[in-house]
């Protein structure tokens, strides 16, 4: 039985897939990326034009050979990476695929070699410049930002809140992999709040190698997980770079190469994320990637409809407080005003509310139009969305339990 060579987003997609998993106490030694960045530079030409004149054994044997040297590079790692997470998943990933691909153990190695010289313009890794060059316009740029309990505003400014728990991918895309993960908040009945920012920028010709970044409540560094503060360098230009305006609170992340900006910060027991990304790079991925929060929003069992008609008795009062004191705060209700509500009536804390004020002025600094900042709600909720009424009864059963 033949058997058929993965495509080359699904190669990179198990590649990104073991990286997020790694720890954030991993050990700065263990390079398990490098290994990572190599595989990928050395299948990457496998799912090119140039590929297409190859026999069907001819690219498998490329790929065994590809995964031959993945090995042979953990097995370089293992002593540094001991105990690290990432690094044993990949390991067990290499062993499967050698085993579905019918690779010899022993065999030639095919390891990444240089792009050719010359097939980059000077511009090709200054996104926004290239784009104006070729087209003679700046490119159109979508915004997409989570925050709060968690609410997600879509590239399409959509406008979900969603009771979905756990690690959820925000963008799965040609250039960026971004995940949230979302836990129940300590010494809450109900409201859950973004615990951790996985976000992956991939491999790009000769303008940056992979680089991870990850965040956690109380630690958003100003770094990338292996400790740069900037990759790549081009025509005087750094290529991806990280800087703070709060250390430990917020970070501000700028890759040049495919004109993206991405803006991690801790707003009360809450993180929260901001993109800004070009129409031309969102839109690049595969069908099968079809599940990305920042494209559709939380799937439409997992939505909750803040918008409320009555709240019950018990949160009578509570709502009240909490719709005065966001006023005070976003005095035009659109979408950041009822998540403000939301998420004090939910969680009870006064700083929660930093959520949705921190996520609208992220809007205003990072939206071309700034006339679509003021996101107004829907005027009805959908048929699958949870109702809030009957959200908030379970939180009063819940907190009286």
């Amino acid at each position: 039985m033949e058997v058929r060579l993965l495509p080359w987003e699904r190669c990179i997609h198990l590649t990104l897939l073991l990286v997020q998993l790694s720890l954030p106490e991993a050990a700065a030694s263990c390079r398990i990326l490098r290994c990572n960045a190599e595989f990928v530079a050395a299948t990457v030409h496998l799912s090119s034009s140039s590929a297409a004149a190859l026999s069907r054994e001819a690219v498998n044997s490329a790929y065994c050979g590809a995964l031959r040297s993945y090995g042979m590079c953990t097995k370089r790692m293992a002593r540094s990476c001991r105990g690290d997470l990432a690094y044993h998943s990949a390991v067990q990933g290499i062993e499967d695929l050698l085993i579905q691909h019918r690779c010899p153990r022993a065999g030639p190695t095919l390891q990444p070699g240089p792009l050719p010289q010359g097939t980059m313009s000077g511009d090709t890794c200054l996104y926004e410049r290239n784009h104006v060059s070729r087209e003679g316009q700046m490119p159109e740029y979508l915004y997409c930002s989570v925050f709060g309990d968690p609410h997600i505003r879509t590239f399409n400014n959509d406008f979900h809140t969603c009771a979905a728990r756990g690690a959820w991918p925000l963008i799965d895309n040609d250039y960026l992999y971004v995940q949230v993960t979302s836990t129940p908040a300590k010494g809450g009945a109900y409201p859950t709040v973004l615990s951790k920012v996985t976000i992956i920028f991939k491999s790009w010709r000769q303008c940056t190698d992979q680089q991870l970044y990850q965040a956690e409540l109380d630690d958003v560094p100003a770094a990338f997980s292996d400790g740069s503060v900037w990759s790549g360098e081009r025509r005087g230009h750094r290529i991806l770079t990280v800087r703070t305006e709060s250390l430990g609170r917020h970070a501000e992340i700028r890759a040049a190469y495919i004109g993206t900006l991405l803006v991690v910060r801790q707003s009360g027991r809450s993180l929260s994320l901001s993109i800004r990304s070009p129409r031309g790079i969102v839109e690049a991925f595969d069908p099968e990637h079809d599940l990305q929060l920042c494209m559709w929003g939380c799937p439409a069992s997992q939505r909750i409809n803040t918008l409320r008609p009555t709240a019950p008795d018990s949160l009578a009062a509570a709502t009240i407080r909490a719709e005065a004191h966001c006023a005070a705060l976003l005095p035009t209700q659109d979408v950041y005003y009822h998540a403000c509500v939301f998420d004090l009536v939910t969680s009870g804390d006064p700083n929660s509310s930093r959520a949705a004020v921190s996520a609208l002025q992220d809007a205003r600094n990072m939206m071309s139009n700034r006339q679509g900042v003021h996101l107004l709600p829907a005027a009805a909720a959908g048929r699958a969305q949870l109702q809030l009424p009957l959200l908030l009864s379970m939180l009063g059963v819940l907190g009286a339990a």
